[in-house]
This record gives C-alpha cells, structure tokens and sequence, in this order.
C-alpha cells in the first residue's frame, strides 16, 4: 500500500487556516505550517476566532493531517542558561499553541551543543525536553528532527535520537521526523532500493519505525556525507528520484505525513507533489 498522505510546508500569511485552504489547492492530503514567526520569540495570542477559522479549513478540506513546526531559534542544550529556559519555554508556548489549534505533532531542530560536546548536549536535551513534556498538554508530540550535522547540531546519528529516547523512557509524546535530505548529506544513503532498505532498516533497528511520525521529502543540493544542508527540487539533486519513488510505495509509511519543503516560487511544490503522485498511481 502507498503513502496515503502527500503534503508539503505552505505559508500561513493572514493565519494558520490559510496554510490548509492553500494546500488543499494545490492538492496536497497534509500540511506543515508556522503557528508564528519561526524567528522570533514572541507570538501573539492564539484566540478563539483563529481556531475557529483553522477547524473550519480542516473540516472542509478534509486535511486533517496537519503537522506545526517550532522556532528556528529553540535550542534545548543552549550553553547559556539563560538562552536554554528561554528556549524551554519557547517549546513549551509552540505546544500550547498547537494544543489550542488541535494540531497532534510539532517538528523541533532539538538542539546544537555549541562547542559543549556531544555527551552533554544530548544529556542537557533530554532534560529540557523532560521538563517541556511534563508541563505541557498531552495531546501533542515532539517530533525531534534529524538533521545534517551542520555546525554543532544534534541529531545527525540515529544513535543521537535514540539515547533521548531511551533516557525518557520512550515517551509516548516523543516521535521522530526524518527528513531525506538532512540523512543523505549526514551519511545515510537513500538513493537506491537496496541502500534506501538498509537505511531505513538501521533507523528501524535503533529507534523503531513506530517512532517515525513525520517524514520531511527533499532532495539535496550537496553529496552524500557533505553535512550540509540545501533542499533541492525532487529529482534534480544528488540524492535522485528513485529514493522518492521508494519513499512512497513503502507500505511500513503509508500512514506516515511526507511532506514537502522544498521552494515555492514556480510553482515548485506542485511540480513535486505530481511527481509523487505519480509514484503512487
């Protein structure tokens, strides 16, 4: 069975309802938005009027799979106590937010350890994530990020994600959101059937597939292993399209979000989410 949720990131100008109407249009079956600015800290009040428009878009274009991703400025292993509590309290304020919209999953970059190493970064996230989890709704999931390994960033190593995992005990409010582009150029390579199989059969191994609850679909512009990250147009990168063609028809992800992120302008996207709805057919 293919991947029954095709979707991509679409802009929130005007408010949150409008990343689900313009979606839709454009044919997607799942969406990722901003519930604010992803580079500021502040966020204005989420009221009555704006969750009533956004269940009003769900409702009726029957995009139900709508996932949030969080600040670009969050990092929960911050060296600088004062930086890592702001950066605490700004998770926890995208997770009351999505809360209130009825959004399940919010996409979090989880932290760079800033020269600290990476032992006490990953041991300083998963303690600001435990305190974030505990003094936070229950009905939405953190999906930590993998990505490329750019500067200091955690989550570029499968074993990274795990060990937060393990040291919260699996909590069932923590999930994982691959992204294609950030595993390639981190050195997991997705480009043929066979090591697109093995890759995903090593994630499988060390967190689990049942942790995989977003999927973020980009090729690359930079090579294998580069550890640097620029999205590219499916098919037109280094990574190529038959990763893409295995992403979709893969049974184990049909019912996991794939969306897009790769540029609008062009109408880019809709070329890209034809190409694989193409795979799907």
């Amino acid at each position: 069975m293919s991947a029954k949720y095709l979707g991509a990131h679409r802009p929130a100008t005007g408010g949150v309802h409008n990343a689900v109407l313009d979606a839709h249009r454009i044919g997607c079956t799942a969406v990722q938005v901003f519930t604010s600015s992803p580079q500021m800290w502040h966020s204005k009040p989420v009221t009555s009027a704006m969750v009533s428009a956004f269940r009003s878009a769900v409702l009726e274009t029957g995009i139900d799979q709508v996932v949030s991703h969080d600040s670009y400025l969050i990092n929960l292993c911050a060296p600088d106590p004062a930086k890592r509590a702001q950066s605490i309290e700004g998770m926890k304020g995208e997770i009351e937010r999505c809360a209130q919209y009825g959004i399940d999953r919010v996409v979090s970059h989880m932290g760079a350890h800033v020269g600290q190493g990476v032992d006490v970064g990953l041991s300083a996230v998963a303690e600001s994530a435990k305190q974030v989890l505990a003094e936070t709704p229950d009905s939405v999931t953190i999906c930590m990020e993998t990505t490329a390994g750019q500067g200091s960033a955690l989550m570029s190593r499968f074993e990274e994600l795990a060990f937060v995992l393990e040291a919260l005990n699996g909590h069932p409010r923590l999930g994982v959101c691959l992204d294609t582009c950030h595993v390639f150029v981190a050195g997991y390579d997705i480009r043929t059937p066979s090591s697109f199989s093995s890759t995903f059969s090593e994630f499988d191994r060390i967190i689990g597939l049942d942790r995989l609850r977003v999927i973020h679909c980009n090729d690359s512009k930079k090579g294998l292993g580069s550890r640097v990250d620029r999205h590219e147009h499916l098919g037109e990168g280094e990574i190529g399209s038959e990763a893409f063609r295995c992403l979709v028809q893969d049974p184990r992800l049909t019912d996991v979000p794939i969306l897009l992120e790769t540029e609008i302008a062009d109408e880019g996207q809709e070329r890209d989410l034809a190409l694989l709805k193409s795979f799907r057919d």
